[in-house]
């Protein structure tokens, strides 16, 4: 909201002091207007004495239905808004307590038994209780919701023996079982939402009843979202007021407004700003440990309907193009160093993580890559500098980048050139997200048609590598994956590491998935990007790092995580005075408008008689 105000001052024969202070003063309140008018976010004046930290994000969250939302950021809001059954340790991201105080399996690995604790409650004052969460898991199970059904992957019902204990019963030993993401849904509320409705339409609009240390109270779509503390929550209340997440569109002035006080935080910060914030007094930066990866995504769907470029059903192609992309330099030149060379789909920061030996990695090496396609019978027969498929095809293939990642756009500008080296030719063409989404998942009438052949895009991992593997299955063509390739012995073997509870019995399992993958070459993964954000240290502490544990040399994450909601519940003002982000630049800025005004007026000996000013 902005608002008008007219101001007539009349000054009469004041000295000039006076005059310039009285000028700063009106200058300072209409700077104070105008800022209020641009943030995305309820002004400071609307405070009521709440402490609010506000944090910058580049990206909204795109639905506050857990079923429907895909976005990494629905995640970190939901956490924050419900209680999972078992969290996240800050230390080493072990399970920790959360709604389940303890648990136990049965020897066979097929019964969980987990205590709930009885002082839990929802922000409409009802009780949590075993029947909450046994609704919630048989609720995603009995109605197939995909969105969440990588978590419930073998669950076969769930049971609340009585308030405080819940049985889960599976099909067979279940490995990510204390690492599912699901948020534990109200029955009160939900079980009146159709299994149809929850997957399509329903909304879950604001104010959303959780049981989480924060309650979604307005989303103020393209400006920003507001969460407020709950007071009740068994953990004890969060030690500030409100939490507001400003979306913002250009990273610029993200940049300025955290140097303003406007926020308090900001999550991506661009790669130009991180360097300009760095040394910043009172700023600290934090470049964290990637839990992403930036690939190269290839058309796999091996099906007559696709309408992607059929090479790319050809590994032998699929390798020469892992062979042509240079990852050092996209992580030099396109991240600007932010990054370290990518390999396979679960990240260094992972324990589960795979390195190919040398012998096996694909290093740029352009030669090999010509090779690779000399011999597979791509060869330029007209000698336009452009191979042709055997069929006697050229070799042209669309590559598909979006427009809210520039480092995306540059690496494909890089992969274009790389590739047109080997005389594979590729036609650039950036979009939204949205649109990208549309042809990776284009249906003609009821048929699966996808409409694409290359794109430049980014997953997240979580704790458990159980979710990313499974996104190269048979069952998640159509949902989760989008290169829809596949392979049996693969398959077969995420079966295994499902099943596998013992960590040590499991990791030769999902290392053998990783190298797998990663010789049939359905990716080329880039880099893993570092993470970049930056927060007020000089009026804010409490500040969370997760894992606080982190190997040496890397960092873990402060205010964007899905794991991390400690940094939101223990982050205070450093002075009791402190209830707004917006009020911690005003002093500065009137010490040296004052200075400056002073400085001025001196110089030029100017005296009014009186002034007029107007601010819109």
């Amino acid at each position: 909201m902005s608002r008008k105000t007219r101001a007539r001052h009349v000054i009469p024969r004041l000295p000039v002091l006076v005059a310039a202070v009285s000028a700063v003063a009106l200058a300072l309140g209409l700077m104070g207007v105008a800022l209020a008018a641009s943030s995305p976010s309820p002004t400071a004046a609307d405070d009521g004495g709440r402490t609010i930290l506000r944090v910058g994000w580049m990206q909204e969250p795109d639905n506050l239905n857990p079923f429907v939302g895909y976005q990494a950021n629905n995640y970190v809001v939901w956490h924050m808004n419900y209680d999972f059954l078992v969290g996240f340790d800050d230390k080493d991201l072990g399970p920790r307590p959360e709604l389940a105080t303890e648990w136990e399996v049965s020897p066979d690995g097929k019964v969980w038994t987990f205590t709930l604790r009885d002082d839990a409650t929802w922000q409409d004052g009802e009780p949590v209780t075993a029947s909450d969460v046994a609704f919630t898991f048989n609720y995603v199970i009995e109605n197939e919701l995909h969105n969440l059904a990588t978590y419930t992957d073998s669950i076969t019902r769930a049971e609340a023996v009585d308030d405080t204990h819940v049985k889960i019963y599976t099909s067979a030993p279940k490995a990510n079982m204390l690492r599912t993401l699901v948020p534990i849904l109200p029955e009160h509320i939900w079980s009146k939402v159709s299994g149809k409705a929850a997957s399509t339409s329903y909304q879950n609009a604001p104010p959303i009843i959780g049981n989480g240390p924060f309650q979604v109270v307005e989303w103020s779509r393209g400006k920003y979202m507001r969460l407020v503390a709950n007071k009740d929550y068994w953990g004890g209340a969060p030690k500030v007021d409100e939490v507001i997440f400003d979306f913002y569109t250009n990273a610029d002035t993200m940049l300025q407004d955290l140097k303003l006080g406007v926020i308090d935080g900001a999550v991506d910060v661009s790669m130009a700003g991180f360097k300009q914030l760095q040394g910043t007094p009172g700023i600290t930066t934090n470049e964290a440990t990637s839990w992403s990866f930036n690939e190269l995504a290839m058309n796999c769907y091996d099906n007559p309907d696709s309408k992607g470029n059929p090479v790319l059903l050809d590994v032998r192609f699929r390798q020469a193009v892992n062979y042509a992309v240079d990852r050092e330099k996209v992580a030099k030149v396109a991240f600007q160093g932010f990054a370290v060379p990518g390999s396979t789909v679960i990240v260094p920061a992972s324990d589960y993580h795979w390195e190919p030996p040398a012998d096996q990695a694909f290093t740029y090496d352009p030669e090999k890559a010509r090779q690779i396609l000399d011999d597979a019978g791509y060869k330029d027969v007209d000698g336009d500098g452009v191979r042709e498929t055997p069929q006697g095809k050229p070799l042209t293939l669309r590559l598909y980048a979006t427009n809210d990642s520039v480092a995306n756009q540059t690496a494909g500008k890089l992969i274009v050139g790389w590739l047109r080296d080997v005389g594979v030719k590729l036609d650039l063409q950036v979009m939204s997200f949205g649109a990208l989404m549309d042809v990776q998942y284009e249906y003609t009438g009821d048929t699966f048609t996808p409409n694409w052949d290359m794109c430049v895009l980014y997953w997240m991992n979580e704790v458990d590598p159980n979710f990313m593997l499974n996104v190269f299955t048979p069952e998640q063509i159509q949902g989760w994956s989008d290169s829809s390739w596949t392979d049996p012995e693969y398959s077969k073997l995420n079966v295994r590491q499902m099943e596998t509870i013992d960590p040590a019995e499991r990791l030769p399992l999902v290392q053998e998935m990783q190298r797998i993958f990663y010789e049939d070459a359905a990716y080329a993964v880039l880099v893993y990007p570092h993470q970049l954000e930056a927060y007020n240290t000089r009026d804010w502490q409490g500040w969370v790092s997760v894992p606080s544990d982190a190997p040496d040399g890397e960092q873990g994450a402060v205010l964007y995580s899905l794991n991390n909601i400690d940094t939101y519940r223990f982050v205070e003002p450093k002075s009791a005075g402190a209830t707004s982000a917006s009020s911690s630049w005003v002093l500065p800025v009137v010490i040296a408008a004052v200075v400056a005004m002073v400085a001025a007026v001196v110089l030029v000996r100017r005296r009014r008689g009186h002034a007029e000013t107007e601010a819109g």
